[in-house]
Order: structure tokens, then C-alpha cells, then sequence
């Protein structure tokens, strides 16, 4: 009689899909072309990666299921929020995404307390709603607010137009919930503005991109609604003027200030030739840009007569050539919107070469001075567009390509213009990474820039965490010499 034959072995992945779907349900572990595609390229375009499935998770046992049996089959886990990132920090390069979108409940809102607990996948525009029917504030605001998640802000340390005020995202939360790389769920849910118990874990996952954990849940401070806000927008005769500006109004408003954002004579330019409804806010043109903004919880203050007084004084001092307050929030609103539309009027001007770079503020107008100088004297015709959040020393140096040029051939040179650029930076003690992360794209650039005792301990910090080199392998830091996947 004949013996059956053995059963073959199920295939690695196989296996592990299988045991994926038993946990999670088929339905929420996606292998299709068509579901896994959008998961596989970042924002700009610039990376298009590939991955087993994509997974999506309902809740943090079931992230830790995930990743503990991805890490017993040695497979990778790339984290993904909402996939709004500029930097490549998202894309997978074969193992498995993990999507938090599913992980979006409000848990709690605390008034008196100032906080509240979110999941990763809540979009950032609805924490700022929740915080909103409290009569809070959740002061992070971006340009992808409406749909990037506030686990993705956090794992990058997200920026945007209220850090003068209010600080980056680092400085926005108390507690985290994470699940680290063997599955483990470290619980530092903690809604306390003291507590020296300790090292203070949750600042090793906030900015780490999803290398070192993965954020499931956050308790996020609250501050008190602005009652009283006002907008300008004033038109400046150069780069230290606007810094002089700055200085000045500073002085005059104190914690009133908060927000400074500037942007060149070409960026306002092209926001009024591609952005629909957009109108000239100054009758004159201007070398340089400052869109200002004044607001207090304070019933009784009068944001818009602080301001005007305040300009008022700048005018007397030389400081400013032009301006306009808002007389209403649709018009606030419109002055806003003149600078948000910046990054989308770029991408209808051809191809752009970005940094988002940061110095010390006093460094601003020397910076902007060199590097334009060198970017200019390499590339005749280049258009530079240096614009962002002045207050707090980072600049979104921007290039776009001159009039005419194939837009491929320009992109190809961003290798060439980041060392001009980044050169300076290093000369003024600043920053290659200021608010987007490292990601794939930069990180040739941080170790070529990045002190080397710094650098050991990142190594040192994600073999402790990630000894298997799981989560999100070769972005930050990579703990191979495997060179990151090439610009197109």
C-alpha cells in the first residue's frame, strides 16, 4: 500500500497572510493590485515602493498581533497615517503596510485638564473639531490637515504655521501609546504636565518616523480658543526688513504674536496667476512678503487695534513699505489662504527642487542672501521660492525650474543643489531637516551632515529598539550600508 504523500509546506508569506487574516479578517488585509497601489507612493511622487498587503488594523491589540507576528517571520512594517509625508518616510520597500486609519476614536476630552486622548488614525482636522466643541484649542494646523493623522504628525514631529506660539508637535503632547517592535505595548498614556519618573520615553517615538515604535494613541494638550484674532499682510522692501519687522513686533505683542509667515514677490506671484479667487492684497509690488497674525483667549482685547498700532509704529520706524488688516474672517481667511496656496501654485510652475531647512533666526537674511546667490550662479534663469515660517528660522527653500527647461532635467540636478544649499546651512549652524523628517530622501544627506557621536547613538538607539531592523528598515538611519532607493 502506498503511503500518501506529505503535505508541502505552506509559503513563508503565505503562512503569514493566513494567520493575518484569521486575526484581523480577510477584508482588512488588502493584497489586490488596486488597494495596495495608493499605499506604495508618497505625496510629491517622488518614491514608488512595494509591499506584501496592506494592513488595517481595528484597534492597538490588534497593531500588536500585526507586528509581533511580522516581526516572528522577519518580515517589515511600514506604519502609514494618512501618506500625506514629503520625504519618503512612508513608502514601503517590500514587507507589509500597516494602515492606522481605523484607529481614529476621540477616547476623551478633558476641558478642565487641557487634554485629550486620541487614536493614530484620527485626522488631524477632527481632533482640531473636538477640541473646538470643547472651547479648546488644538493648535497644530497644516496644509494637509483634512487628511493627514495625527499618529503620522507626531512620528514626524509635523511643524506648521503655529509653532511661534505654540511650538512643533513634540511640544503638544503628554502621553503616548506604542507598540514597539516585538509586539509589546508600552502604555506611557500619561495626562500629566509633571513627571520625572524616569527617562521620559514618549520623545524617543514623537519625530522617529515609525522607525522606532509605532504610535497607537496620544493625550495632546488643549489650550484656550482665541476670542479676539486679526490678520495682515504687509509688503516689505527685503528679507531683513521683514526680520526687523519681525523683531519689532514682537516686542509690541509678546505672546500675541503667533504667527509670521513670509514669502517672495515670484511666490506671490504665481499664487495670483494659478490659484482661482486669489487677488492682489497690495496695490504696489514688494521684494518680500510677511503675512502677520495677532490673537488672544481675552475677551476684551481688541486683536485688530493692536495690530494696526503696531504697524503703525513699524511705518514710522522705516520698516514696512505697504500693508492690509483683515476686516472680517472671510477676508483673514483670504489673506491665509495667499500664503497656503504657495506649495500648490509651485507644482503648476514645473518641476521644484525643496528643502526645508532651519537656522537660527538672526541667521535668516544671510542665509537667504548665500544660498540664493550660489543656486542662482549655478543655474542661469533658476526662479528661487524661499517662503514658510520666518518666525521660527525655517524656510521651505524651494526652486523652481527656469522657464522653458525639461522639467526632468531639472529634478535630476537635486542632488547638485542639495549640497549648495545644504553647505550653507551647515555654515550657519542650522538644520537639513526642519519640519518634514528625514525620510529616504534625506538620509545620505544626514550622514554626510549629521554630527557622528549623534548619529552612533540613532544606531545604537534603533538596535536596542528594533534589533531585527523591522520597522520602516532604512529610513533615518539605516543599519545597513544599503544605499536608499534613487530620485526618478
Amino acid at each position: 500500500m502506498t503511503e500518501p504523500a506529505p503535505a508541502l509546506a505552506e509559503p513563508p508569506a503565505d503562512a503569514l497572510l493566513g494567520r493575518l487574516r484569521a486575526r484581523l479578517g480577510t477584508q482588512h488585509v488588502l493584497t489586490e493590485d488596486e488597494d495596495v497601489a495608493p499605499h506604495l507612493r508618497e505625496a510629491r511622487g517622488l518614491y514608488r515602493g512595494r509591499a506584501l498587503a496592506v494592513l488595517r488594523p481595528a484597534d492597538t491589540a490588534e497593531v500588536a498581533f500585526a507586528v509581533r507576528a511580522c516581526a516572528e517571520a522577519r518580515v517589515p512594517v511600514v506604519a502609514q497615517g494618512g501618506n500625506t509625508g514629503l520625504v519618503g518616510g512612508g513608502v514601503p520597500h517590500g514587507g507589509v503596510v500597516l494602515s492606522l486609519a481605523r484607529l481614529s476614536r476621540i477616547r476623551d476630552v478633558d476641558p478642565v485638564n487641557a487634554t485629550m486622548t486620541v487614536e493614530a488614525g484620527a485626522i488631524l482636522a477632527d481632533v482640531q473639531a473636538a477640541a473646538e466643541a470643547a472651547g479648546m484649542l488644538f493648535p497644530l494646523s497644516l496644509a494637509a490637515e483634512g487628511s493627514c493623522r495625527i499618529g503620522g504628525n507626531l512620528a514626524t514631529n509635523a511643524g506648521g504655521t503655529a509653532v511661534l506660539a505654540y511650538g512643533n508637535a513634540r511640544d503638544l503632547v503628554l502621553g503616548l501609546e506604542v507598540v514597539l517592535a516585538d509586539g509589546r505595548v508600552w502604555n506611557g498614556l500619561k495626562a500629566l504636565r509633571k513627571n520625572n519618573a524616569g527617562y521620559d520615553l514618549k520623545h524617543l517615538f514623537v519625530g522617529s518616523e515609525g522607525t522606532l515604535g509605532i504610535i497607537t494613541a496620544a493625550v495632546l494638550k488643549l489650550f484656550p480658543r482665541p476670542a479676539s484674532r486679526a490678520v495682515g499682510f504687509v509688503g516689505l522692501a527685503s528679507p531683513r526688513a521683514a526680520l526687523a519687522l519681525f523683531e519689532r513686533l514682537r516686542r509690541a505683542a509678546g505672546p500675541d504674536l503667533t504667527a509670521f509667515e513670509v514669502m517672495p514677490r515670484f511666490g506671490l506671484a504665481i499664487v495670483l496667476r494659478h490659484v482661482p479667487g486669489a487677488q492682489r492684497p497690495l496695490a504696489a509690488q514688494h521684494d518680500t512678503y510677511a503675512l502677520v497674525e495677532f490673537a488672544s483667549p481675552r475677551p476684551e482685547a481688541d486683536m485688530a487695534a493692536e495690530l494696526e498700532a503696531a504697524l503703525a509704529a513699524a511705518f514710522e520706524e522705516g520698516l514696512a513699505e505697504d500693508a492690509t488688516i483683515g476686516t472680517s474672517e472671510a477676508r483673514n481667511a483670504a489673506l491665509w489662504r495667499l500664503r497656503e496656496s504657495l506649495p500648490e501654485a509651485q507644482t503648476r510652475e514645473g518641476g521644484s527642487i525643496k528643502h526645508d531647512v532651519s537656522v537660527p533666526l538672526s541667521k535668516l537674511p544671510e542665509f537667504l542672501d548665500r544660498a540664493m546667490a550660489a543656486c542662482c550662479a549655478a543655474m542661469p534663469g533658476l526662479r528661487p521660492c524661499p517662503f514658510g515660517h520666518f518666525g521660527d528660522g525655517n524656510i521651505h527653500f524651494n526652486l523652481s525650474q527656469p522657464e522653458g527647461m525639461d522639467k526632468a532635467a531639472f529634478l535630476a540636478e537635486w542632488a547638485r543643489f542639495n549640497r549648495i544649499v545644504h553647505d550653507v546651512v551647515r555654515d550657519l549652524d542650522g538644520s537639513i531637516a526642519a519640519e518634514h523628517g528625514v525620510g529616504l530622501i534625506k538620509r545620505d544627506e544626514l550622514q554626510h551632515y549629521g554630527d557622528p557621536v549623534g548619529l552612533d547613538l540613532m544606531r545604537r538607539l534603533k538596535g536596542a529598539l528594533d534589533p531585527h531592523d523591522i520597522l520602516n528598515p532604512g529610513k533615518v538611519v539605516a543599519l545597513s550600508d544599503d544605499p536608499p532607493p534613487a530620485l526618478p
